[in-house]
């Protein structure tokens, strides 16, 4: 398997598997780029406040966050949650439609852009890390116990597609985090060192980890690591699979479109895959336990046995739901079908 075939492979995402849109679409997009850096893709609600706030990680990276309240709350102490993801996405995207859904339901909510992208700090840019990235789970998890409108007994979090596998890797580490939900679930270091359905042979993997490798060198010798290919092209060709053209809706559109998502409008860096090829995250899960999980995964969802995966493996608590009829990227947005109700009750429930 070539590098950019890997790198592709991690957000799901190719420029050969994506359907056509005509040139003044494009240019629509093209313009919406040029104002989109302040925008977020779903509307505040009117029960709901928002405010920015910086936070560090124990890497002394600095993260940006959006801290939704319910409105009138002066010295009550909340229950509070904390949110990131999908991969590769900005907190004006899912995961902030998610903090304001559950603002309104009386949680203190951070969402949280992870380090190395969007408006949180870490240099180079355009980096994931399967430690890092969990530790920002973590990180979040500190400023929200010491914020004055919290619980810190109360706080559990959701992860949203790679974030799921981040926050139950955070979960599992991180004792203070009551309970944990994930939607659209994927392992990222599985994907990326097996491929979908696990579906890498070793010959391709010894050759990807040559490709990274020899990458390194033209890395060093210039200085600074290389950027890959857009995640998603200008243009769609009409000739792709199913589940990348649901790619291309959300992200790509003014559905989800936002100029700093990396699936919206970048690339990772080549080597991005280098430290999720040998470390799997999700290697302690059972240790969640007695602490409660919920896995809600659409039943098209190309993803959807990541979710099922977890949840055989994963000790009791455990709930895994089902939403009849759903593709992976609808549980990103669609607050009709995203089980907001149940993610109530599960949060009410169990942050006690």
């Amino acid at each position: 398997m070539k590098i950019i075939s890997l790198i592709f492979a991690l957000t799901g995402l190719s420029f050969g598997q994506l359907s056509a849109q005509t040139d003044q679409e494009t240019s629509q997009i093209n313009t919406k780029i040029m104002k989109a850096t302040a925008h977020y893709t779903f509307t505040l609600s009117d029960q709901v406040t928002r405010q920015k706030v910086q936070f560090k990680n124990r890497y002394g990276i600095m993260l940006s966050g959006d801290l939704y309240l319910p409105k009138n709350t002066i010295n009550e102490k909340l229950p509070a949650l904390a949110i990131s993801g999908p991969f590769g996405a900005v907190k004006e995207q899912s995961s902030g439609l998610y903090a304001n859904q559950m603002a309104q339901r009386g949680f203190a909510v951070l969402a949280f852009d992870p380090s190395y992208t969007g408006e949180s700090a870490g240099e180079p840019r355009n980096l994931a890390s399967p430690e890092i990235n969990t530790e920002d789970f973590s990180a979040a998890v500190d400023y929200l116990g010491w914020h004055k409108n919290v619980d810190r007994t109360k706080i559990g979090i959701i992860g949203i597609c790679g974030f799921g596998g981040f926050a139950l890797n955070a979960t599992a580490v991180d004792k203070r985090v009551k309970a944990v939900a994930t939607t659209s679930l994927y392992d990222m270091t599985r994907v990326m060192s097996k491929g979908y359905n696990d579906a890498v042979t070793p010959e391709q993997r010894a050759q990807t980890l040559e490709d990274l490798s020899q990458q390194r060198w033209t890395d060093a010798q210039q200085g600074k690591p290389t950027e890959g290919q857009r995640n998603l092209p200008e243009k769609l060709k009409g000739d792709e699979a199913q589940f990348v053209k649901e790619y291309f809706d959300y992200y790509r559109t003014s559905r989800g479109f936002h100029a700093r998502s990396l699936n919206s409008n970048g690339a990772w860096l080549i080597t991005n895959p280098i430290a999720f090829m040998n470390m799997p995250i999700l290697t302690y899960v059972n240790e969640i336990s007695p602490r409660p999980m919920l896995l809600i995964a659409g039943e098209k969802a190309h993803s959807r046995y990541f979710s099922e995966d977890i949840y055989q493996v994963a000790a009791e608590p455990k709930e895994l739901m089902i939403i009849p009829n759903a593709v992976h990227v609808d549980l990103y947005d669609q607050v009709e079908l995203i089980p907001f109700e149940k993610l109530d009750h599960f949060f009410k429930t169990h942050l006690k």
